[in-house]
């Protein structure tokens, strides 16, 4: 059992942790990089005002000083009115070079990430990281058991080749990846929510200031009490604004500065949870600990040595157990099923497949599509049974497959079926499973059968194909196979609130109870099941009649609600949303819950930025509904006509009474303004950029075209920043939930 929970988890993983492995140990010389190009005074000898004060000398358009985690001195600043960034001496003020990213390590951080897949990537990256952090577990476990005990760990291990390779690696790595699981595992529970994040946002902006002639900031006293060894970070000012400040952030906490007098203004001290995070990103990235970087780095590297190491133990393992009984050899094959799976769904009606040529008579063998032989000498007939991954990619079990493809040696006599599973929902659907019949054909196979392709795993669809098959080949069989549906919930609207039908754009608001129980006696309380537990953001799978397949809607609520909620508008000829529009309270309908976890607002008081247009408000809502606490919240939102499909508006209005919504601002493409969110943005432009300079986060929620029409505005509006909306997404400061 140990040695399972050691080896599947990192047979599965492997190519994943090799990757991240390599690209730490990339990563974890920019620390060291930095350093070495970075000028650093001793402690106490320049002050933060001395260093501002040389700056400005030099970059008189100053707006920003930053100290990187390794020491250096960055510079932001606006010259000719074009932004600039320059690293710089912090002795003289002078810049040593120009300051930008490097693009190699920005892409390389991207793939450690999330594998440049996004949010999808950065789930698979924690996920790796919980994988890594069993795989150091079990292995240290077994390493004991391997010795006999704990003290034997320190002597010569036993042993020899891969074995003794493999062994002597994972003891002296064991420490260091056992380190970067946990703070990897830790970061990305927090990025997921399942683990309490850290905000600090700083004190809020001073109510009252001098508002005096600015003094040079070289003269200003709480900068003079500063070390350039706390700094963090000091923005300036707007030129000739004397009402503003200077906000400064040290390594132990945030505060603002009179530019008039120099006096300290609202220090606020870091939180004990923010040190500790801090110190939890230095151990996982050698940030401002350029040494241990350099060290993980090297740990890191023995990860690829393990992986090879580990899946040679493995196969060698494998190939010494007996093969099973119903499962032909590829040698002696009569029909060969290949599969590709993502989630293991296909792999069942391959099993049923399998199970019925194998009972009229045929020697099968069945494998993963990774698995294709150069060639199948007894075999008449090759099924491949594929879903297809994300946007019309191949799943994990077939990626291989096309390459493998080039070196096959095709029999004349072999022809072939392609069975495809997929989701019509999707653009791309089954289109790996076409592209896989088309390379099959190239190759000078012929077809048993045209590609055929499944919708939703449906049993019925599986079952006819089976009876085509059986038909073609002259014996008769059946396929039978029925995946478990989605566990659904009856649910009873009990409230609806319709808008927008004067400006032919109808949209309803759809609140659900779970379904009162039939046959309940009489004399007793009516009883209702209660509702599964879900949150805003989350998904409603809904079941229309005649077996259509599920469509899904943003919840507007929480569980803690009491009612599920939906926004949902009809579109022409839609059959769920007219489906939906047609229910009056009372009726009932069959759903199922889909969690969606990458779409959540950060927690604490970083500020919220949300945006939507029709209704994709729905989300947004429920996102505001819960923010009891007051966090700074701000809601963007496009309608056509505020008479007429002002959704959510008297809920709005009670929201911004007692602070769960910090500002409204609202467009309506059909009214005498004749304006969309995207111009509410462009019209708001220094406060969104001021937001995030602070570390807000955005949330998208709508059509498609709203969605890049917003992604274009914030990209101009970050212009004068050293970030971009790809750096807010991997930093999970972006999120989008579009249709």
């Amino acid at each position: 059992m140990l040695r399972q929970l050691h080896g599947l988890p990192g047979l599965l993983a492997a190519l994943f942790l090799m990757l991240l492995a390599v690209t730490g140990a990339v990563l974890a010389l920019a620390p060291a990089m930095d350093r070495a190009s970075a000028v650093i005074p001793p402690v106490g000898e320049v002050s933060v005002a001395e260093l501002a004060g040389r700056v400005v000398d030099h970059y008189p358009g100053t707006e920003q000083i930053v100290r990187g985690p390794s020491g250096g001195v960055i510079v932001y600043y606006s010259r000719n009115g074009q932004p600039g960034a320059d690293l710089v001496n912090p002795l003289t003020g002078e810049g040593i070079a120009p300051y930008e990213p490097s693009a190699l390590f920005t892409w390389v951080r991207d793939l450690h990430r999330s594998f440049l897949l996004d949010d999808t990537g950065r789930m698979l990256a924690g996920v790796m990281a919980a994988v890594m952090l069993l795989l150091c577990i079990s292995g240290i476990f077994l390493l004991v058991r391997q010795t006999g005990s704990w003290t034997a760990l320190l002597r010569p291990l036993p042993g020899s080749g891969g074995k003794r390779i493999h062994a002597e690696l994972a003891r002296f790595a064991v420490l260091g990846l056992l380190l970067l699981a946990l703070t990897g595992s830790y970061m990305s529970a927090q990025r997921f929510g399942l683990l309490p994040g850290v905000s600090e946002i700083g004190p809020a902006f001073p109510a009252e200031v001098t508002g005096g002639q600015p003094a040079p900031v070289a003269t200003l006293d709480a900068l003079s009490k500063v070390d350039l060894t706390e700094l963090r970070e000091l923005v300036f000012p707007y030129p000739d604004d004397p009402q503003d400040i200077y906000s400064l952030t040290t390594r132990g906490g945030f505060g603002f500065v009179d530019q008039a007098t120099g006096e300290l203004l609202k220090y606020q001290p870091r939180s004990e949870d923010g040190v500790i995070q801090q110190w939890i990103v230095s151990l996982h990235t050698g940030e401002g600990l350029w040494w241990l970087g350099l060290i993980l780095g090297a740990t890191a590297l023995t990860v690829p040595v393990l992986s090879v190491t580990g899946i040679t133990i493995w196969w060698r393992r494998r190939r010494a157990l007996e093969q099973l009984p119903d499962n032909a050899n590829v040698s002696q094959a009569e029909a060969v099923i290949l599969v590709g799976s993502e989630g293991n769904t296909t792999w069942g009606f391959a099993r049923a497949l399998h199970a019925s040529l194998n009972q009229i008579g045929l020697r099968v063998h069945c494998s993963e599509m990774n698995a294709l032989a150069d060639h199948y000498p007894q075999a008449s007939m090759l099924f491949v049974l594929t879903s297809t991954y994300g946007d019309g990619d191949a799943p994990a079990s077939a990626r291989r497959f096309i390459a493998r493809l080039s070196e096959f040696r095709e029999e004349k006599a072999l022809k072939y079926a392609v069975l495809g599973f997929g989701d019509r929902q999707f653009p791309n659907f089954c289109q790996f499973a076409l592209d896989v019949d088309a390379a099959l054909a190239s190759k000078g196979l012929s077809r048993l059968h045209s590609v055929e392709l499944i919708n939703r795993c449906c049993a019925s669809q599986f079952s006819e194909w089976g009876d085509k098959i059986s038909e073609l080949i002259g014996t008769p069989f059946s396929l039978i196979y029925d995946p478990l549906p989605p566990r659904t919930v009856k649910l009873e609207l009990v409230e609806r609130a319709d808008y927008g039908l004067a400006v032919q754009a109808p949209t309803s608001i759809l609140r659900f109870e779970a379904a009162e129980q039939r046959g309940w006696p009489k004399f007793l309380p009516r009883a209702r099941k209660a509702l599964p537990s879900f949150e805003a953001g989350d998904l409603l799978g809904v079941i229309p009649p005649q077996g259509q397949a599920a469509r899904f809607y943003s919840l507007a609520s929480s569980s803690a609600d009491g009612v599920l909620e939906i926004c949902v508008r009809k579109k022409p000829g839609g059959i769920c949303s007219g489906y939906l529009h047609d229910l009056k309270p009372g009726d009932r309908i069959d759903g199922f819950l889909r969690h969606n976890p990458d779409f959540r607002p950060a927690t604490g008081n970083t500020p919220v930025i949300l945006i939507g247009a029709g209704a994709g408000i729905g989300p947004l809502t429920g996102f505001i509904r819960k923010n009891t606490k007051g966090n700074p919240m701000y809601l963007y939102w496009g309608g056509r006509n505020s008479q007429s499909d002002f959704l959510y508006q008297p809920e709005l209005g009670r929201y911004l009474e007692d602070n769960r919504l910090t500002g409204l601002n609202t467009a309506f493409s059909r009214s005498d303004e004749r304006a969309y969110v995207q111009d509410k943005l462009r019209q708001d432009e220094i406060a969104v950029r001021q937001m995030v300079r602070t570390g807000a986060q955005i949330l998208v929620c709508g059509g498609r075209d709203m969605a890049e029409g917003v992604k274009q505005v914030i990209e101009e509006i970050l212009k004068p920043l050293p970030v971009d909306v790809e750096t807010l997404r991997a930093e999970g400061r972006y999120l989008e939930d579009v249709y």
